[in-house]
Parts: structure tokens; C-alpha cells; sequence
């Protein structure tokens, strides 16, 4: 029975010591996987943050009219700083479309509806990335762009330049010699579908600056609901 006894101990002894000496290289190991993951994670947020911010920035590149003071993209300068002056209207502002010097606001409605609709559903995850104010900036020079079209209850601009002359050219925005010509929706010329998305793109940045600019938010709703009625008016 004593024998056993000591046989007993050394084996529980034995054993408590090979635990003693295996725990902290599994601990080792499990903050080395940790720490591992940890980086892998940031490397993988860091990319998606550099990614968001270059999408955005693009939009900068894209700018039509006289640039603020904070723009990014200093290598672009002031453009079309006449646009809408064949009907003495203030049309300045707003995107080029793509690799063109056109502003097409059918295009331009709808890519600010999927920018406002980001802003909205990804609120938490973009300020966090530091670019919520760059995503708003990018989506407000899109709509006071299609305010400024909105000149009156029966009409809304939809077009600056001639699509056809300014695709038979490439030239930069401030060297720029085609027509700006002007197309706009009114009782003899409906357009549904561009004033459909224009609402649409109006309606969601209003949500997007409900708590951020109150006045704003208000106006882009209020002009939203015209470009409505617009429809009907012509439908």
C-alpha cells in the first residue's frame, strides 16, 4: 500500500510538472496567434480605410465650377464658371460625367442617392474610418448642383454641354472650347425618369443632413417634393 502511495504521487507530481512546463508556451502560443490576428485585423482596416478615402477623393477629381479652398485634388482648377448664362440661370457646380465634360443630372442623381444611402446604412463604420465629412462634402456638392437646376416649380435642368461635340474631343475642364448647350425638363419637354432619381437623390440627402445641418435637410426635402409634383405636372 505505501508503495503505491509514493507511486501515486510521483505519477501526480509528474504530471502537475509536465502542465507547469507545457502551459506557458500554449500561452505563448495563443498571444502570439492573438497578436497575429490583431495585426492582420488592423492591416485589413487600414486597407479598407485607405480604399473608402480614395473613392471618395475621387469625387474631388470630378468637380465642375469654382473650387473651395479645402479642395484636395489641387491639381484641378476652376471650370465652366458660366454654366447656365444662355438662360440667365446659375447652373456652376455639380460632376463632369466620367472621363467628359458634360453634367449629366440623371447620372449625377442617381450616384448621389448610392453615396447618401452609404452615408445613411454605414454611418458608424465611415465616421470611424475619419471620412463621414468627406462623404458629406462630396454628396452636398452634388445637390446644391441639382437645387440650382430646380430653377422654378415647371422646370429642372438636366443637362450642361453637348454630349456628341464633347465626346468627339479630349481636352482638361479648364481648356475646354465645346458648347455648353442646355437641356432642361418643362411642360413641352418631360423627363420622368431624371426627375424621378433627382427626387430620390434630394430625398436621401435630406436624411443624410437631418441632424447635421437642419436647414438644409429641410430645403433639399422641400425641393425634393416639387420635383414630384413636377412629374405629375407633366405626366
Amino acid at each position: 500500500m505505501g508503495r503505491r502511495l509514493v507511486w501515486g504521487l510521483l505519477i501526480a507530481f509528474l504530471c502537475c510538472a509536465i502542465s507547469l512546463f507545457l502551459a506557458p508556451n500554449d500561452l505563448h502560443r495563443s498571444l502570439v496567434a492573438a497578436t497575429n490576428h490583431a495585426q492582420k485585423d488592423h492591416h485589413v482596416n487600414r486597407a479598407y480605410n485607405d480604399a473608402l478615402s480614395k473613392a471618395i477623393l475621387f469625387f474631388e477629381g470630378q468637380r465642375s465650377g469654382k473650387l473651395p479652398a479645402d479642395q484636395r485634388v489641387t491639381w484641378r482648377g476652376d471650370s465652366a464658371l458660366a454654366d447656365g448664362q444662355p438662360d440667365n440661370v446659375n447652373l456652376v457646380g455639380g460632376y463632369y460625367d466620367a472621363g467628359d465634360n458634360v453634367k449629366f443630372g440623371w447620372t449625377m442623381s442617381y450616384t448621389t442617392s448610392l453615396l447618401c444611402w452609404a452615408a445613411i446604412e454605414y454611418r458608424q463604420q465611415i465616421t470611424s474610418a475619419g471620412e463621414i465629412e468627406h462623404l458629406r462634402q462630396a454628396i452636398r456638392w452634388a445637390t446644391d448642383f441639382l437645387l440650382r437646376s430646380h430653377t422654378s416649380s415647371t422646370t429642372f435642368y438636366t443637362q450642361v454641354g453637348d454630349g456628341n461635340k464633347d465626346h468627339s474631343c479630349w481636352e482638361r475642364p479648364e481648356d475646354m472650347d465645346t458648347p455648353r448647350t442646355l437641356y432642361k425638363i418643362t411642360s413641352q419637354n418631360p423627363g420622368s425618369e431624371a426627375a424621378g432619381d433627382a427626387a430620390a437623390a434630394l430625398a436621401a440627402a435630406s436624411m443624410v443632413f437631418e441632424h447635421v445641418d437642419a436647414a438644409y435637410s429641410s430645403k433639399l426635402l422641400q425641393h425634393a417634393k416639387s420635383v414630384i409634383n413636377l412629374i405629375n405636372y407633366n405626366l
